[in-house]
């Protein structure tokens, strides 16, 4: 069993509190239809992509311009036989200045090899995280999904 849960990384050239700012900027990232705050600890919000998903995310943990973490406290993917698949698991932005670059470091803890999702996720991920995210702190514009 891999056991190997989802991460990407990628380097840009703005401050680590410009990369703090964006993470937090959820709907300039992965959805304009996000419900709920995004930016104080405790809040909770809800991303919902048509009738395939639908999630409810808990900051837990928020240390500006180092890191950002979710917790997932309700899931339901209609595309897997497990609809519940991401509850319970950890989406963490570790965010590090590297001279004068900052890594952002993604990681979907408890998003495994063995999850019914994990190549739709990844891929899901992949998009959200090396594209729109790292967009939206490079440039100021992300490709969020547009309001339905």
């Amino acid at each position: 069993m891999n056991e190997q849960n989802f991460t990407t990384t990628f380097t840009v050239d703005q401050t680590p509190e410009e990369a703090f700012a964006a993470i937090n900027n959820v709907r300039g990232w992965w959805s304009e239809g996000i419900e709920g705050s995004t930016d104080r600890l405790g809040d909770e919000f809800t991303f919902q992509h048509k009738d395939a998903h639908q999630s409810k995310q808990r900051l837990i943990e928020s240390i500006p311009g180092k890191k950002v973490v979710w917790q997932v406290v309700d899931a339901n993917l209609s595309f897997t036989e497990n609809t519940s698949e991401w509850t319970g698991t950890e989406i963490s932005f570790d965010i590090s200045q590297k001279g004068d670059q900052t890594d952002v470091r993604f990681t979907h803890l408890g998003l495994v090899s063995e999850f019914e999702c994990f190549n739709d996720c990844s891929n899901g991920w992949n998009f959200y995280i090396n594209g729109s995210l790292r967009s939206l702190i490079a440039s100021g514009k992300g490709q969020p999904n547009q309001l339905e």
